[in-house]
């Protein structure tokens, strides 16, 4: 799977907010953010999440092929107010179903050179026509 990097604005994390509806201070203002010990507003997890799970969508051929997630947080993506973070995400494939179905991709995804998450698994279809499979 081929590396990518994906910047992510304040911009970013308002539109997620009012999207989501988390308007957790944190990821809205340095003040906040900092009160609680961070270094400043941080990028909503699912957000996060999200976009490195959609990398592996596109490398397997859309959102659809996404089976499963399991991914634990190592460390926060803390998002300047004047220049976006980048989110670095790679992945490989560590394992692939006996019968050819499915692959598990271990993300390696980091911000400035910091890991974001511990362990993180994403397991994708390999399967052409995945309804014909689940019919069959």
């Amino acid at each position: 799977m081929r590396a990518r990097s994906l910047p992510i604005t304040r911009e970013d994390l308002r539109r997620y907010a009012e999207a989501s509806g988390d308007h957790n201070p944190i990821h809205l203002s340095d003040e906040a953010a900092q009160t609680l010990g961070l270094p400043g507003v941080v990028a909503h997890g699912m957000l996060t999440s999200a976009l490195a799970i959609g990398v592996v969508a596109e490398w397997a051929g859309g959102a659809d092929r996404v089976v499963a997630t399991s991914i634990r947080f190592a460390g926060p993506v803390v998002v300047p107010a004047d220049t976006p973070a980048l989110l670095e995400v790679a992945g490989t494939v560590k394992k692939v179903a006996d019968d050819g179905s499915t692959a598990e991709v271990a993300l390696a995804v980091t911000c400035g050179g910091a890991k974001v998450f511990g362990k993180a698994i994403v397991t994708v279809s390999l399967l052409r026509d995945r309804n014909v499979a689940a019919s069959g």
